[in-house]
């Protein structure tokens, strides 16, 4: 019998979709706070598929938000989505499409938007390797100084 590879799969060679998990689900949760209604095309719950967003789909999105929160409110919540390592990886999957607001597929991710995804979560994976606890010893607590 063969063993498996230790070795994970790149987003470029799985074409499962990249289902919603707590973390990511709390941030959509987030984004539809600030808005007058909830988005589809953002996960409800954990297992929902991750969908990349349309090209403009912030057009379509900014006009959603409830008058007691600032644009940069909703541009900083929206970044925590778009550029966390699930959202990179669904976009950088092969097959990966672009969906409108209402989560309707609209066309598939650009060759080069799916590169770039693959870049940045290759990124994603070299800093984890610069966090391993076992690279560097952690410092020495601080002491505070009496005055």
């Amino acid at each position: 019998m063969r063993q498996k590879s230790p070795k994970t799969k790149s987003p470029r060679e799985n074409s499962n979709p990249v289902l919603a998990r707590e973390r990511e689900v709390a941030k959509t949760e987030a984004i539809n706070a600030l808005l007058t209604r909830p988005i589809a095309v953002l996960p409800a719950k954990i297992g929902d598929p991750i969908r990349p967003f349309a090209l403009g789909l912030w057009d379509e999105i900014r006009p959603l938000l409830k008058p007691e929160f600032s644009v940069t409110a909703l541009r900083k919540t929206m970044a925590t989505y778009v550029h966390s390592r699930s959202y990179q990886i669904a976009v950088a999957r092969p097959g990966s499409v672009r969906h409108d607001i209402n989560g309707t597929p609209v066309g598939p991710v650009s060759d080069a938007d799916r590169l770039d995804a693959q870049q940045k979560y290759e990124g994603f994976k070299a800093r984890d390797g610069s966090r391993n606890p076992k690279s560097a010893p952690p410092s020495p607590p601080r002491r505070q100084s009496r005055t």
